[in-house]
């Protein structure tokens, strides 16, 4: 327990680092008018010089150790190093733009909305239902809202620098979580390794990507407070800082992603089943030695020597309950008040990627390169390597989920295997570090150690970073153009091109605000233009998806509630039906107009087909609203209908 209390306190320390470094980097390129990235190639380039930089920084804290020389120096550098290399990777191409990748389209939609409510009330609630606890865990929301609060900006516009700051943190955090599960300059290679591939495929996902930086070493962790083989009782603390460790990574889980959390059980529950498998068989053996010994000697029994596992489980997962409550809490108060959720369609999505195994080390590619040597080395050490049992299981258990998410189509639904991607090149990576380590080691000896081969090692490792690295901005492009290409909370686009509709966002809130009289969080508002609820934190009558929807909103009946209002015939009949709606009706309309008629553009979920959304046109006849009870205002494309008192 001392040394978890050590690692703490580093990690608190290499957090602060990290911070310092991601927040002066991105003020620093904040302050220059950079060229788009889809449209110029000046980003991009020193995008590559930071990253050379901060590699080489990186390589100066590994040699540091190797020498055994100022080792704080050589912690600090490790910190800065990563911290600098996230910054650097995410924050260049991203320079001249408020948004963070995938702009505030799509999935990003609703995350940048769920930050801007929390961002509006540190009271947590549904993203976009009024009177909801929210569905989504929202830690990562949660904090992102704070540091908007202190930065004074708005929750669209915190999204970008919260982000790249968080992923800077955790990335310093799996540095230290690694120098205290492995040698010191292992560590660093191995954390600059899995945070290069999490920056390439798992960084859009910025609430997610946490989880896949700290995965592998947890799991490490998780296998050593599991399976224990006998040691003299006075050379441990019984393992319960791993323990410690272990539950309090599974509860940073159940408040970041839900995903993620069920993954990360499902495989330490798997190490629990593995480790109890060979407890028993070292048992056995140990009952066949005694069949041949003159004098016996006592062998614990089954129980005896499964319940040390089982009871470590336990106590990890309080721990871990402990902090699910911190996120989970409103939303099961609510379940156990009595609602009962009408709908949920979380898990309808297979894309063609959910329907097969990802086989990334099979991939023509560097990164896929890298895997095979991590699988290579992982099937070899996997008798030998507490390190390779450890990945082993992780990367065991993520098929075994893929394989468990595709038979569940055959039930109507799916595990969202295809979302464990970046877990898995996570794990590979790690495990590539370890394979092309100790790999070099062995050809060094085979061939009688020669004086320059470890530098050539170094040398092939650090040309091998520099390629990928400078590759994940083209891995990046989609979702960097994308950043650049939506119109943001302030109406304007990154490349300088006309704006969408969504200029007139800032015209619309005005209005609301004038004619309701009350602040955005007292208002509902019925609009097809959901990214105006991600900018400004009104609650929204309906949400985007179904996919993102609360189960407790009963999201298809409300969508047919709204198709039979556009069919009444009177504003009385309107007015009628919106006193009498079961949810709290509208206090807003916002429409696209349309000759003699308001539109709106709905969604239902059409799973199992992919594409699973279908969307479909509602038109609301412009005389249902020619009544005193309504006020109608036309601003640019859009008509805003408010509710009189």
């Amino acid at each position: 327990m001392r040394r978890a209390g050590g690692a703490l306190g580093e990690g608190v320390l290499a957090a602060g680092v990290a911070a310092v470094v991601a927040g002066v980097g991105l003020v620093a390129f904040g302050t220059v008018q950079w060229p788009a990235f889809n449209s110029s190639n000046v980003t991009r380039a020193l995008t590559t010089v930071g990253q050379v930089v901060a590699l080489a920084v990186l390589v100066a804290a590994i040699v540091l150790v190797r020498m055994d020389k100022w080792p704080w120096v050589a912690k600090a550098l490790s910190w800065v190093g990563i911290s600098g290399f996230v910054t650097v990777t995410l924050g260049m191409p991203l320079a001249a733009t408020k948004l963070y990748l995938f702009g505030i389209s799509v999935d990003q939609e609703f995350r940048t909305q769920y930050l801007t409510r929390l961002t509006d009330s540190a009271a947590l609630h549904d993203m976009n239902y009024v009177d909801l606890p929210p569905f989504y865990p929202g830690g990562w929301f949660w904090v992102g809202g704070r540091f908007a609060n202190l930065t004074g900006m708005a929750g669209w516009e915190a999204f970008k620098p919260f982000a790249i700051i968080g992923l800077a943190v955790t990335a310093a955090i799996a540095v230290v979580l690694w120098s205290k599960l492995i040698r010191g300059d292992w560590a660093v290679a191995v954390a600059a390794a899995t945070t290069a591939v999490t920056l390439a495929y798992g960084s859009p996902e910025a609430y997610s990507a946490p989880l896949v930086l700290l995965f592998a070493p947890a799991l490490v962790l998780a296998w050593g407070a599991l399976y224990r083989p006998a040691e003299p009782a006075a050379a441990t603390a019984g393992g319960w800082g791993a323990v410690l460790g272990t539950g309090l990574f599974l509860g940073l889980g159940a408040m970041l992603y839900t995903l993620y959390f069920g993954v990360a059980v499902f495989a330490v529950c798997l190490m629990a089943l593995v480790a109890a498998g060979l407890a028993l068989r070292e048992r056995g053996k140990a009952v066949r030695a005694q069949r041949h010994r003159e004098k016996s000697m006592a062998v614990p029994g089954r129980w005896r020597v499964v319940w040390p596992i089982l009871l470590r489980l336990i106590v990890a997962g309080m721990i871990a309950g402990l902090l699910a409550l911190t996120v989970w809490f409103p939303f099961l108060l609510k379940l156990l008040g009595g609602t009962i959720p009408k709908s949920g369609t979380a898990f309808h999505y297979l894309p063609e990627g959910g329907s097969q195994l990802p086989l990334p080390m099979f991939d023509f590619s560097l990164p896929g390169v890298f895997c095979l040597l991590g699988t290579v080395w992982l099937v070899l050490r996997a008798g030998s390597s507490r390190r390779a049992q450890a990945l082993g299981i992780g990367v065991v258990a993520i098929y075994l989920w893929c394989l468990l998410s595709m038979t569940a189509t055959a039930a109507g639904t799916t595990l969202l295997s295809f979302r464990l991607e970046p877990m898995l090149y996570a794990l590979l990576a790690a495990a590539g570090a370890f394979g092309f380590v100790e790999g070099a080691r062995a050809i060094y000896q085979v061939l009688n150690e020669p004086a320059r081969m470890p530098l050539a090692a170094g040398v092939v490792a650090l040309i091998g970073a520099i390629a990928f690295s400078q590759q994940i901005p083209h891995v990046l492009a989609n979702e960097i153009t994308t950043a650049y290409t939506d119109t943001d909370g302030n109406g304007e686009r990154a490349d300088k091109r006309p704006a969408s509709a969504v200029t007139h966002y800032r015209a619309v809130d005005a209005a609301l605000l004038e004619q309701t009289g009350r602040p955005r969080d007292q208002s509902v508002v019925l609009t097809a233009d959901t990214s105006f609820l991600a900018i400004y934190p009104y609650y929204g009558f309906q949400a985007l998806t179904s996919h993102y929807a609360n189960p407790l909103a009963d999201f298809a009946a409300r969508s047919a509630e709204i198709k039979r209002w556009s069919t009444l015939k009177s504003p009385q009949q309107l007015i009628e039906a919106l006193r009498q709606s079961p949810w709290r009706a509208p206090d807003a309309f916002l429409f696209r107009s349309s000759g003699d008629d308001y539109t709106l553009r709905l969604s239902e979920d059409v799973y199992p087909n992919d594409p699973n959304v279908k969307r479909y046109t509602v038109t609301f006849p412009k005389s249902l609203f020619a009544d005193g009870h309504f006020r109608v205002t036309d601003i640019g494309p859009f008509a805003l209908v408010v509710m009189r008192p």
